[in-house]
């Protein structure tokens, strides 16, 4: 599959779970308004796909991962409809800590000019 098409598929995945989300059709109390998708890794035959979890409340990102985990067969299914492609990908949702991390990093070089 062509880097474009790969391109292509990862970002209508992302926007039809972001979606999701944001309608609030993912009826999981765990599951914050506030979480998205941040970053996307889908696998060259399209059987895997990794999603990133990024939410504004840190103390709410692991619980939102739980959540959309518990709903990754029936996000597979919306997927599936929206989609319309031969497979639809297995979803994994994994915790995204670049901003966390990033703050730490910056938060260590300052201490270090200081």
């Amino acid at each position: 599959m062509s880097d474009y098409s790969q391109s292509r598929i990862e970002s209508r995945i992302m926007e039809a779970v972001n979606t999701l989300i944001v309608s609030g059709e993912i009826k999981n109390p765990k599951l914050s308004r506030f979480a998205s998708i941040s970053d996307i890794s889908v696998s060259k035959d399209n059987s895997y796909a990794t999603l990133y979890v990024s939410c504004l409340m840190d103390n709410e990102l692991e619980r939102s991962v739980k959540a959309l985990q518990s709903a990754a067969a029936f996000i597979q299914g919306r997927l599936a409809s929206a989609l319309k492609t031969k497979n639809t990908p297995k979803l994994t949702f994994l915790p995204d800590t670049t901003q966390r991390e990033a703050s730490r990093i910056n938060e260590l070089l300052e201490s270090i000019k200081k």
